[in-house]
């Protein structure tokens, strides 16, 4: 590890909490990417949203960047394309379940000290560690 390897992580959170405030300020809107996402494809009853879709161009956009000038990007995938699809679709079924995703209520929901984003920030760790203590110590997974 460098001694710069702070400035990802560090240029990503400020980067997440610039566009959920400005968002915040200029909508009125939390800016949660389930939600955006939804409206992106139109999916909210509203028609395609262009303000989802430069959103979700951005998010792409960052990571594209990010993985073009990041030293050593290389990783590897070793789940099966089926597992990986039932997972997405499962995540995405779960931000609707319970109205937002982690960015909306971990970034956005927090902030503005909201009891059901608390509860549902709780909930998205306490399943996550449980997750991984199953796939790795129960499972045996690497």
């Amino acid at each position: 590890m460098s001694d710069l390897s702070f400035v990802w992580p560090l240029s990503g959170g400020l980067l997440i909490g610039l566009s959920a405030a400005l968002y915040l300020l200029l909508n009125g809107r939390i800016a949660g990417i389930s939600g955006l996402a939804a409206s992106a494809i139109g999916w909210t009853g509203g028609g395609i949203n262009p303000l989802g879709l430069g959103f979700l161009a951005g998010i792409l956009g960052g990571a594209a960047v990010a993985f073009a000038y990041m030293e050593q990007a290389a990783f590897t995938i070793t789940a099966s394309p089926v597992l990986l699809v039932l997972g997405g679709l499962l995540v995405g079924f779960g931000t609707r379940l319970g109205s937002g995703c982690t960015s909306g209520h971990g970034v956005c929901g927090l902030a503005r000290l909201s009891p059901r984003s608390l509860a549902a920030t709780a909930t998205f760790m306490i399943v996550a560690a449980v997750t991984v203590y199953i796939t790795r110590h129960v499972m045996g997974a690497a």
